[in-house]
């Protein structure tokens, strides 16, 4: 759709990754009638792979996502420099590719808006060709807003899938290959044997900025390849990306009150603060979707209340998380924070998944920090002693 002055809709989301593709998907198969439009000038999903544990989701999570799914393992492997460990627990993986089929299929041909948005109200959209779609609510899912008012770290990557020659030999992921160079702040190499020849291989980074040299990473990934024994026959596809480790910052400055725009996902602070991981919170928020707007509808609080509501709880919940994140990068000297990783895996993989669920309980967490801290005890106690709740 372009070039249509005055169109209206039901829902208009804007937006069409992770976050806004599920949600359209979620209000086509809940919610039929309701005329939903997803605004995206790019391809539906991107150019991503998104990874989780089972534990990560809900039931009614995992029935919404397995579909999307292109690749589940019954195991993974950690490697580290004073150990290795081999987890039974199963990991899964879905592309940007099988998201936008998905979603495509669901919306059909009059679903999908082209273009970028100029401006956006609770109501009404304003897209690249002046053109305006009115609809009942609007949805903002695109992605991380300004985070200039945030204290950030970064974690940063290029992945790419590799097809190797004669195999690779790879039979479960390997979430964290810490055996390389640390260079960069904590660096570890991510590797998913799709088939028997493909393997995708991402260079990740936990840095103190956002600067990312896709080449010298790229030649990193080659040597990674190399010293594994590797032919290389074809890159098949590559992929980037840079997102924020928040340490601290002020929720009402990342979504100020007086802003009555939904909004979904990353927009509105949906991630998890040490890993920038938001899986697990995209899929839920959709699931919640359909019902917020009927309460909206009947008399309730606006749809962007409720969702900024929603956000602000999730904040709240995210602060033992920040202290992790400036433990991380305050008490530890860049090349020495992978020793905090190191400690950490050694912990019941049940402590594991639910750390990356954004689920730890209290007893996760003394236990994450309890005993002899793998930072100098001094800068741990100073980093607690200032951290900011809140």
């Amino acid at each position: 759709m372009s070039g249509q002055i005055n169109a209206t809709c039901d829902i208009a989301i804007v937006g069409g990754g992770l976050a806004g593709g599920l949600a359209a998907l979620v209000l086509r198969q809940q919610r039929p009638n309701w005329d939903v439009r997803l605004i995206e000038p790019m391809a539906i999903g991107g150019n991503h792979i998104w990874s989780f544990f089972d534990g990560d989701i809900s039931d009614a999570g995992r029935a919404l996502v397995q579909p999307l799914t292109d690749y589940r393992w019954d195991s993974y492997d950690v490697r580290f420099p004073a150990y290795q460990r081999h987890i039974d627990m199963a990991y899964n993986s879905m592309s940007g590719e099988s998201l936008s089929a998905a979603v495509l299929a669901a919306l059909g041909d009059d679903g999908l808006v082209a273009q970028g948005a100029r401006e956006l109200s609770a109501q009404a959209v304003v897209l690249e060709d002046d053109s305006r779609l009115t609809a009942r609510h609007v949805v903002d899912a695109r992605g991380f807003g300004p985070l200039d008012r945030l204290d950030c770290g970064w974690q940063k990557f290029v992945g790419q899938a590799l097809t190797i020659e004669g195999g690779h030999g790879m039979t479960a992921p390997t979430v964290m290959d810490v055996t390389v160079a640390q260079v960069d702040g904590y660096r570890f190499v991510y590797c998913l044997p799709f088939d028997d020849e493909t393997v995708f291989v991402e260079d990740t980074y936990y840095s103190d900025d956002a600067g990312l040299d896709v080449m010298a990473v790229s030649a990193r990934i080659a040597d990674y390849a190399s010293a594994k024994g590797w032919s290389v026959r074809e890159i098949a596809r590559t992929e980037t990306g840079v997102l924020p480790v928040v340490m601290a910052g002020d929720f009402d400055a990342l979504w100020p009150e007086a802003d009555d725009v939904a909004r979904i996902g990353v927009r509105g602070g949906m991630f998890h603060a040490t890993t920038g991981y938001s899986l697990p919170f995209a899929v839920a928020e959709a699931l919640a979707l359909p019902d917020m707007i009927e309460r909206a509808d009947n008399g309730g609080p606006s749809l962007g209340v409720q969702m900024r509501a929603r956000a602000k709880a999730h904040w709240g919940r995210q602060a033992y998380y920040r202290l992790l994140s400036t433990m991380l990068f305050r008490a530890a000297q860049p090349d020495q924070r992978y020793v905090i990783f190191q400690r950490f895996y050694r912990l019941s993989p049940q402590l594991v998944a639910r750390f990356y669920a954004g689920a730890s309980t209290i007893r996760d967490r003394l236990r994450i920090l309890i005993g002899k801290p793998p930072v100098p005890i001094g800068r741990a106690i100073s980093t607690i002693k200032d951290f900011r709740w809140i």
